[in-house]
């Protein structure tokens, strides 16, 4: 019945599975949606929908599909005075209901657009007409499992027009980030190792070596689990970067505020990285590149936040360093190698978009670091990256 929503949820790239699409299906026949399209919107998007960031896709989707198939806006006010109060409320049988059920969805659109148009007065408990208390698919508080809701509690601000408002727009993965959306990213980064003395019970453990041991109790004892990720983020400041001083702002709080990593460090540069590495956005309290390289281990996972784009001199050139206190004796893409080199597990976070790409020195900083988007889904891709390199 629903097949084109299938359709039109992959258009706008939801990812539905067949598994999730038939289990919709199943909560449908058992009637959990109540014939009311605002509990089939909710209960969709609560089967279909894997990620908060896909919720404003599925709203679009939604809207495209249902737009016009709500009660229609020229429903007269009289009509609605009439299903102000329901008189009684009548049983419908087991075979009216599975009369009822043949009904699809087309054809009760076309009745109740005739009922609409014929109905003359108010009804109560009867079964044709637009009324309350009664089995006609049409009105509320009656016994129909599959008609429209008209009036009564459960009406309201439709379906569609829920979709239409777009709430969750913020939670889409292509728009820059937020800070919680961050925190959320940066904890896909946690591996959780076991270290330190044996405190903890190991209840399989137990219960395996016990049954070994002949019912004679025997307690296997484990160390925590604990994340064991070093985290070092460089972020670009200044000049071009100014427009993304606010969103760095965020991630650098993001990370700064997470309580799951063994450690965490933090450097500022300019375009490039040269000999030296800044512990304040100023640029003023420098620390030597090659210290840096020596003091910190091979395993720490390295974010880059910068828009890669600068005079080619800068990069490749000695002494290129737009900063004139600079003096950079070895090019800057030498220093990126070695950071790359060093650490391993590098990702370069662009806030420009690829169609920005072009500039040769993105082009180089992109041989030399795997490099994405700083969205959601681009912070998403280069943490799974930094992850499947441990």
């Amino acid at each position: 019945m629903f097949a084109s929503f299938f359709y039109t949820l992959r258009k706008h790239k939801v990812s539905v599975s067949l598994m999730e699409w038939m289990t919709l299906m199943e909560a449908l026949s058992k009637g959990y949606a109540f014939s009311s399209l605002t509990n089939f919107y909710y209960l969709a998007r609560a089967i279909l929908v894997k990620s908060e960031t896909h919720y404003d896709q599925y709203d679009v989707a939604f809207k495209e599909y249902f737009h016009g198939i709500e009660t229609p806006e020229e429903i007269a006010n009289q009509i609605l005075d009439w299903l102000q109060e329901p008189i009684r409320r009548l049983e419908i049988s087991p075979e009216e209901i599975a009369q009822l059920e043949k009904m699809n969805w087309e054809e009760l659109m076309k009745t109740f657009e005739e009922r609409l148009r014929e109905q003359k007065e108010r009804h109560n408990g009867g079964s044709r007409w637009i009324g309350t208390g009664g089995t006609s698919p049409f009105g509320h508080s009656g016994r129909n499992p599959a008609g429209i809701r008209i009036g009564g509690s459960a009406w309201g601000r439709s379906a569609v027009q829920v979709a239409a408002e777009r709430h969750f727009q913020n939670y889409r993965s292509d728009v820059v980030l937020d800070i919680r959306q961050m925190q959320l990213a940066l904890k896909e980064l946690r591996q959780l190792s076991r270290v330190g003395p044996k405190e903890e019970l190991n209840l399989r453990g137990t219960i395996d070596a016990t049954c070994k041991n002949a019912g004679e109790l025997e307690f296997i004892w484990e160390a925590q689990r604990k994340n064991n990720v070093k985290l070092l983020l460089l972020m670009d400041v200044g000049g071009s970067m100014d427009p993304y001083a606010h969103l760095c702002s965020l991630l650098f709080s993001a990370a700064n505020s997470a309580t799951h990593f063994k450690d965490f460090k933090y450097f500022y540069f300019h375009n490039c990285i040269y000999g030296h590495l800044y512990t304040d956005i100023e640029l003023r309290e420098a620390q030597s590149t090659n210290q840096v390289l020596k003091t910190m281990d091979h395993d720490y996972k390295v974010i880059l936040v910068g828009d890669a784009t600068m005079s080619p001199t800068e990069l490749t050139m000695v002494n290129g360093a737009i900063d004139y206190w600079e003096m950079n004796e070895t090019p800057g893409i030498v220093w990126l190698k070695r950071i790359a080199d060093h650490f391993k597990r590098c990702t370069w976070l662009n806030p420009e978009p690829p169609r920005n790409w072009i500039h040769p020195t993105v082009q180089m900083i992109g041989r030399l670091f795997p490099m994405y988007e700083l969205t959601l889904e681009g912070l998403d891709q280069g943490i799974k990256k930094l992850v499947a390199a441990s």
